[in-house]
């Protein structure tokens, strides 16, 4: 196949439907524009005569929500790494995925490289505002392996401020506790003779990190809010 015996897919699409090329381009974006069976995002894609083009029934001219991704974190892994079509997690495949949804994503409240489970990315300023905003009203729910002895009174002394600490079994720690700094919970733990082995979010705000599994992510819901 030659550029000399093909057609940009926007063309052709303008062409068949018929449209403007300007909503061409948006239906291909969206994903709406099948080749031979083959969904293809890129206006610019070159499409032979014998090729089947087809419009997804659903198409829509509406303009494409921005997206908002909760991942699963590994430790010790790069979140944005992990962020592949392959990677969506399996019970959360309601909603179509596009390429475009992993352009542009912003990440949110950060997890530090050894920490796991709940990170956030979004392509939605609002989203990202709230939560640079009000992250450090946002209360997080955090799970702490340790090893070590805890001094005396050492988890009254954790629950001084607003934070809340409870023992989840002998050598795990919950944290409640609103914006995080970076190392503030390995500090805390140092200081009432404890070393923190796993660092774990499993909730910002109302946002929970649910069953989703290690290294997998979905996406944001409408009715979800943090």
């Amino acid at each position: 196949m030659t550029e000399d015996t093909t057609v940009r897919l926007a063309k052709r699409v303008a062409e068949q439907i018929p449209c403007s090329r300007r909503e061409a381009e948006l239906y291909i974006e969206g994903g709406y524009v099948l080749v031979d069976g083959t969904v293809v995002e890129e206006p610019g894609a070159r499409v032979a005569a014998e090729q089947t083009v087809t419009l997804a029934p659903d198409a829509t001219l509406l303009e494409l929500a921005p997206v908002t991704i909760l991942l699963n974190k590994p430790a010790g892994a790069d979140a944005l790494r992990c962020l592949t079509e392959e990677t969506r997690s399996k019970d959360a495949r309601k909603q179509r995925f596009l390429k475009r949804d992993l352009l542009n994503l912003t990440p949110a409240l950060p997890l530090e490289a050894a920490a796991s489970g709940l990170f956030v990315f979004t392509q939605d300023f609002r989203v990202a505002r709230k939560l640079v905003d009000d992250g450090a009203k946002m209360e997080q729910e955090i799970i702490v392996d340790v090893e070590g002895t805890i001094a005396d009174n050492g988890l009254a002394q954790l629950n001084l401020g607003a934070t809340k600490v409870s023992w989840q079994n002998e050598r795990r720690l919950r944290f409640a506790m609103k914006g995080p700094k970076p190392s503030q919970i390995d500090k805390m733990c140092h200081a009432v003779g404890l070393k923190a082995t796993a660092v774990k979010r499993l909730r910002i705000g109302r946002i929970s990190m649910g069953a989703l599994p290690v290294g997998e992510w979905r996406y944001l819901q409408g009715y979800e809010r943090f």
